[in-house]
């Protein structure tokens, strides 16, 4: 019987290293492929992956996708931030072209299956006759992002770091002996140098965001900001001038151009509203179901009632009211490690007063 035929994702990091390594000892006829997503010319990411691949001997493409990137993460990208909202382009890299294009690839080169390096687990259950997105065992879970996966896509994507730790990825990678066993961690977002998002956004985009006013819970202006690029839901720090107490921001207004802020205790949300919906343990999500809601990469799940109000929409009460719902962020549904499905944050639900 011929070996299964796989195509994995290469970053040049050690966790899609590994991964490559690892399908390999278990018998799979792997491919690897490193995306170029951005100008500039060839990434020292990319020569490591090509340096790993010949290490262990593997057949390696690069896949020029610098279009759709722009097209797919970073133009929403700055869109969503001159809205002031605050996206999260991985999970649109994810779906669109880690995923999607990649997955294009994988059948343009003959691949039964599409591997990574996330640390998630997928399972078919056999009652309910899908596929399930879990949690890893690792505290490195990033099945977060990964939520807007199809059933389609699930069916075909092997994620073999499931069962590791970050400790132990590392040690294997020593083991094989690939060239990027010492490598460090990669920035949190790739196409953005030094965390600096009004400066990329302003150039990508041509436009920048002007000065504008700090508005207090009653709309009375108590300060100047500096543009609404600058700010986050829930930022406290870097607000440019002192108030004489923690103030939070709570609404970002891209057509007054104010920024609201609030004193502490009043930066919390009872709920929120979510559309762009992609149900993943179920056909369609039901009417109502209680889950623990993650409402940003790696925080706490948070006990709440998920209620189904339009095709393509919810609304979600918490248990205990949630700092700093920020819309453009993911609220991602879980019942214990399983992923339910999740959507994007339109708007929370401010809190009444906490003490």
């Amino acid at each position: 019987m011929p070996k299964k035929r796989v195509l994995v994702g290469m970053s040049g990091g050690v966790d899609s290293s590994v991964a490559a390594a690892l399908l390999l000892e278990e018998g799979y006829e792997v491919v690897g492929a490193t995306m170029d997503l951005l100008p500039g010319g060839p990434s020292p990411d990319l020569a490591d992956a090509r340096r790993v691949a010949q290490a262990l001997g593997i057949e390696h493409h690069v896949l020029s996708l610098q279009r759709e990137f722009e097209r797919e993460v970073i133009t929403p990208f700055c869109r969503e931030y001159l809205a002031g909202r605050t996206p999260n382009p991985c999970i649109s890299c994810n779906r669109s072209i880690k995923f999607g294009e990649m997955g294009k690839a994988a059948d343009a080169l003959g691949c039964d299956f599409l591997a990574t390096g996330h640390y998630a687990k997928i399972e078919w259950d056999q009652s309910l006759g899908r596929w399930l997105l879990k949690r890893a065992d690792s505290r490195k879970d990033q099945s977060y992002v990964l939520y807007h996966l199809s059933q389609e896509q699930l069916s075909r994507v092997l994620l073999p770091l499931d069962p590791y730790t970050k400790e132990e990825i590392r040690a294997l990678a020593a083991k094989y002996a690939l060239p990027v066993a010492q490598k460090g961690e990669s920035q949190e977002i790739c196409f953005i140098q030094d965390n600096d998002y009004p400066s990329f956004v302003t150039a990508f985009s041509g436009n920048g965001t002007p000065p504008g006013d700090f508005i207090d819970e009653e709309g009375r202006v108590i300060g100047r900001h500096k543009g609404i690029l600058y700010y986050t839901i829930g930022q406290r720090k870097g607000l440019g001038q002192s108030f004489g107490r923690h103030m939070y921001v709570s609404e970002i207004n891209p057509a007054d151009n104010t920024v609201r802020l609030v004193e502490a205790g009043r930066e919390y949300f009872s709920g929120l509203t979510a559309d762009t919906l992609n149900a993943v343990a179920f056909e369609r999500f039901p009417v109502s179901f209680s889950a623990q809601a993650m409402i940003r990469y790696q925080a706490k799940p948070a006990p709440c009632t998920v209620e189904r109000t339009g095709e393509d929409e919810v609304t979600v009460t918490f248990e205990t009211p949630q700092r700093a719902v920020t819309p453009g962020q993911s609220a991602v549904f879980y019942q214990g490690d399983t992923v339910l499905g999740g959507g994007v944050i339109v708007s929370g639900t401010a809190a009444d007063r906490m003490r």
